[in-house]
């Protein structure tokens, strides 16, 4: 898994697209803009982003495809009754826009 805290270059991309495939998972700390790229289960860049100090409620998970440029706010992650959210989809349209807007800046060079 890779933790990114800043825009990626071109090559940065290449690298985790070879590493991970057309697909990669996404785990995103939307108040401390910190994602961590790869692994099997969210869960897992979950754990990376509590050690580094975020805070359960912000880490949201989803992925990106490399293939057709498209964003998913999706995860088992996001199953999260307590804050209202009871679906694998980050219903509430702020954080998901936090989400978005997040893996748009990191990975901008992919649209470009």
């Amino acid at each position: 898994m890779d933790f990114i805290d800043k825009k990626l270059k071109s090559d940065e991309i290449l690298t985790l697209r070879n590493k991970y495939g057309d697909y990669i998972k996404l785990t995103v700390d939307v108040e401390h803009k910190w994602i961590v790229a790869g692994g099997e289960l969210h869960a897992d860049g979950e754990k990376i982003l509590l050690e580094k100090g975020s805070v359960q409620n912000d880490i949201w998970g989803g992925g990106i495809d490399f293939f057709d440029k498209q964003i998913d706010t999706t995860a088992v992650l996001n199953i999260r009754p307590r804050v209202k959210n009871d679906s694998m989809e980050i219903l509430d349209e702020k954080t998901r826009n936090k989400f978005i807007k997040i893996v748009k800046k990191y990975f901008e060079e992919l649209w470009n």
